[in-house]
């Protein structure tokens, strides 16, 4: 009776990764390669969840950061050369760690804040927390964190901004510490139009002053008793043109006065 032929190499075998590695390169696409693809895959999944693991505690959900690292796990299946004579291990890792670092980056941050920042921020929160005495004596000053990290201080106190911006607070969130009081979005102001009013009223005032009272009579009844030109022109017994000519000639005279005096 003759002798069984040997199983094939799996492809999550430890024995033999690159030779499983090889022999997906080699195939073309197809179902058999696809099935080999995704073998290959679930067989690494493990080491791409411990990876995840290593990110827990940072606000997102561990079946999000698996999902992230699956997502990295996948990259370096597609992407690993194995004729370079490397590990695939040793190229998977820095891969997986890299897309959930960019995912930090690019989608847990509530306020969008540049790259470079980012950087400061993670530079001095490392340096705060080993700064930081354990008997809860209070954070260390700028100078403290600039000479531990090499930074200026304006840097330290980006850096320092930037630890507030990762998450936003509600604005239907209560007040701290407090019970029953009104949400931050009922404290917050708002834009008062009619302040700009009130300063291009006292703007024009000295111009006003010095128009003469027909002129000054023409604008009170044309831009405050919202009269037409027509009936302005019937009550001062002057052409309705006259009073568009002194109209025009009075708004003229004002601005000019207020544009002199801001300038």
């Amino acid at each position: 009776m003759p002798a069984a032929a040997p199983a094939p190499d799996r492809p999550g075998d430890a024995a033999s990764p690159d030779h499983a590695f090889r022999r997906l390169r080699a195939l073309p696409p197809g179902p058999e390669r696809d099935a080999l693809r995704e073998e290959t895959i679930c067989s690494w999944l493990p080491m791409a969840h411990r990876i995840a693991s290593r990110f827990r505690n940072r606000g997102e959900a561990m079946d999000d950061l698996r999902q992230v690292a699956a997502m990295g796990l996948v990259k370096a299946v597609d992407r690993y050369e194995p004729e370079r004579g490397n590990a695939f291990e040793t190229y998977a890792v820095p891969t997986v760690t890299g897309e959930l670092k960019r995912h930090f980056r690019d989608h847990t941050w509530d306020v969008h804040v540049p790259r470079r920042v980012q950087d400061l921020r993670n530079r001095v929160r490392v340096a705060r927390h080993e700064l930081t005495p354990g008997s809860g004596g209070g954070f260390p000053t700028c100078a403290e964190i600039a000479a531990a990290t090499g930074l200026g201080e304006e840097d330290v106190l980006l850096g320092l901004e930037a630890l507030e911006s990762y998450s936003a607070l509600s604005l239907d969130a209560a007040p701290a510490g407090a019970e029953g009081g009104s949400p931050l979005a009922d404290r917050l102001g708002s834009c008062d139009r009619a302040l700009d009013t009130a300063v291009d009223r006292e703007a024009v005032k000295p111009g006003l002053r010095e128009l003469p009272e027909r002129e000054r009579t023409i604008l009170y009844l044309r831009y405050f008793q919202d009269m037409t030109q027509i009936r302005i022109a019937e009550r001062l017994g002057i052409s309705q043109m006259h009073v568009s000519r002194l109209l025009s000639r009075s708004c003229a005279r004002v601005r000019e006065d207020v544009l002199q005096e801001t300038a």
